[in-house]
């Protein structure tokens, strides 16, 4: 399909179906970096400009204030999708077991769920440390705590190396470094083949690519910012884009990018871009690691 054939379906209600079953609004709000004071005051302008799709993790130290804007927000708890991630197994299984439990606990109280906990960096953990806390998530899982359950900055190798004993396979979803300049396209058609939903943070590439000219010449030609078309080149890539801001009026921006749709060239030009000077700001993975 056309990435303008793609397009046009899309909108703010546009979701993603989830292997679980469950639905994924395509467009997220990340909290990474946002300040604990802040956290629940900028979680509340996204719901209320039609963000349902919140993206939080244990070492962001803000999963208790995201919380505090699910209970402020006038939104039924069943129409918000709420993401956290761990870091790494610790202890034995009961004690991994309560460290994930606790990010439910502090979301969304002791009776609460998760739309979706991910293994915060499977890259770093390896298939050992993926291994530890797997089983632990698909208990959960099974126990309604966590309605979905899925990986981060993982690779091919790493995600075939769970078959061995992974009750649920694929993943879910896997989170990625994904923007023009870090495409990562091995990792994700791979993902798309076998069904596991992409997420992209860092879509807005920190704000680093503002000034590159072909970007710069296709929004002057949409009228729209360079961060408003990279998130819709995202949207038309099927990634969910996870954009963060502590701003309201970038919160809102971030958000209107359904009144345009990016052309197969204007695609192309972006995706040219990425191939001429590739650079990861956070991390790309390694898609032969195993182990």
């Amino acid at each position: 399909m056309s990435s303008r054939r793609m397009a046009k379906s899309l909108s703010l209600k546009t979701t993603l179906k989830l292997r679980s079953g469950a639905e994924l609004p395509q467009l997220g709000f990340g909290v990474w970096d946002s300040p604990s004071h802040l956290t629940t005051k900028s979680c509340l302008e996204a719901l209320k400009v039609g963000y349902r799709h919140i993206d939080t993790a244990q070492v962001y130290g803000n999963e208790a204030e995201v919380g505090e804007a699910i209970k402020k927000a006038d939104i039924p708890r069943k129409d918000l999708f709420i993401t956290s991630k761990v870091l790494a197994a610790e202890g034995d299984e009961e004690v991994t077991y309560q460290k994930c439990l606790e990010s439910v606990k502090k979301i969304d109280g002791d009776n609460g769920y998760l739309d979706l906990l991910l293994i915060h960096n499977g890259q770093t953990q390896g298939a050992r440390g993926i291994k530890a806390l797997w089983p632990v998530m698909e208990k959960l899982h099974q126990e309604g705590k966590l309605k979905s359950i899925g990986v981060s900055n993982t690779g091919v190798g790493l995600i075939e190396s769970m078959k061995g004993y992974a009750k649920v396979w694929p993943p879910h979803v896997n989170q990625l470094e994904l923007h023009p300049w870090c495409q990562q396209r091995e990792v994700v058609e791979y993902c798309h083949k076998n069904g596991i939903a992409v997420e992209a943070y860092c879509p807005l590439v920190r704000n680093k690519k503002a000034a590159d000219k072909t970007l710069k010449s296709i929004a002057e030609r949409h009228g729209k910012s360079t961060a408003q078309v990279l998130l819709r080149y995202c949207l038309q890539k099927a990634w969910a884009p996870l954009p963060k801001s502590d701003n309201p009026e970038r919160i809102a921006q971030n958000a209107n990018i359904y009144d345009f749709a990016l052309s197969d060239e204007d695609v192309q030009s972006l995706d040219g871009v990425g191939e001429k000077e590739a650079e990861a700001l956070v991390v790309a993975v390694d898609n032969k690691k195993t182990s």
